[in-house]
């Protein structure tokens, strides 16, 4: 069986007044956990007839990455703080000094044992998930670009087995790390991504805002956008590119045709011949990639910004997250025909 995502559709979207930046689901369910513009963390069930936003107060700013991980949820927001919050009273069960600046996001390993939190002080952070322990501080990134203005740090990820985790910033750097020992494996680049204006204004904008392993851990996604030609707008088309991180070797280069903005998240299908990418600039789009030759195998308008997605366990859906909106996404299955006879 494979996926049609030409049969793409919204099958429910819900509304509210905050925009929405991070999202976690509690695997296999339709119950989802999202980071919001009001310093709110909310417990939604999109299963349920009518879904309910459950509130969760502990942040003062915006929440910006979400991650679950065994019976906790864990959010981290740009006052720098990461709350451990537990998933079945979502009491606060711990709350920590994370950050000195702005976290931009959170995630999790696969098996749920380790978080990283990634911030504009150019630090990714690598706890234990249980425990709250810190492991190791990533310092890979430059805290001022080349033209002497701050960096910013805007995505991690880890491989499918833990194993290695991606830092990428706003210059287009990217770091693979060992987890085991916290060390640099091998760095790449994807300039293109980032933009400088030396004429109109001194102002740079752009950066590699997604990161995604391939489920084998040897192919490295990178998402962002291409070159700008007015830096206050984000004109340019979004842009994928794909790496093999071992051998330092670039491999795919999609410039995007169709949609502008910039590519906030990736996630490789189950067999890692496809890849899926969302996010957008005034508008939001999802879009589909043949890995093997990065041609877009199908892209469709979304009805909001997308900042965050997950796939639902079946690989048949998926859930976004973005500008005041949550939505729920369905692609259908191709079923091949049974055989005469």
């Amino acid at each position: 069986m494979s996926v049609d995502f030409t049969k793409l559709k919204v099958a429910k979207q819900l509304d509210h007044a905050a925009d929405f930046f991070g999202l976690a689901r509690v695997p296999g369910t339709s119950r989802v956990f999202v980071g919001a513009s009001d310093a709110r963390v909310y417990d939604v069930d999109f299963a349920a007839e009518k879904p309910e936003w459950k509130e969760l107060a502990g942040h003062e700013s915006y929440v910006t990455g979400i991650a679950l991980a065994g019976r906790s949820v864990v959010s981290g927001a740009y006052d720098g703080k990461l709350i451990w919050w537990d998933l079945g009273a979502g009491s606060i069960d711990r709350k920590l000094d994370a950050h000195a600046k702005w976290i931009r996001g959170v995630t999790a390993s696969r098996d749920g044992k380790l978080i990283a939190s990634f911030a504009d002080d150019m630090l990714c952070k690598v706890w234990n998930a249980e425990t709250g322990e810190l492991i190791h501080t990533l310092a890979g990134h430059q805290p001022m670009t080349p033209h002497h203005y701050p960096s910013m740090l805007y995505v991690a990820a880890f491989s499918t087995d833990g194993r290695h985790v991606a830092t990428a910033d706003k210059v287009g750097h990217i770091v693979v790390w060992d987890v085991a020992d916290g060390k640099p494996l091998t760095t790449l680049e994807a300039p293109l991504m980032y933009t400088w204006d030396p004429k109109q204004r001194r102002h740079s904008i752009g950066g590699i805002r997604s990161l995604a392993f391939s489920p084998d851990g040897k192919l490295l996604a990178v998402g962002g956008t291409g070159q700008i030609n007015n830096i206050d707008h984000l004109e340019a088309a979004c842009r994928v590119e794909i790496f093999d991180w071992q051998e330092g070797k670039r491999l795919v280069e999609q410039p995007g045709d169709k949609h502008k903005g910039l590519v906030e998240r990736m996630e490789f299908g189950p067999t890692g011949d496809w890849l899926v990418a969302a996010g957008g600039a005034n508008d939001g789009f999802v879009m589909f990639l043949g890995v093997a030759d990065g041609k877009i195998l199908h892209q469709d308008k979304a009805p909001m910004h997308v900042y965050d997605f997950e796939l639902l366990d079946s690989n048949e859906a998926l859930i976004a997250c973005g500008h005041r909106k949550l939505v729920q996404y369905e692609f259908a299955a191709e079923v091949p025909a049974a055989p005469a006879g």
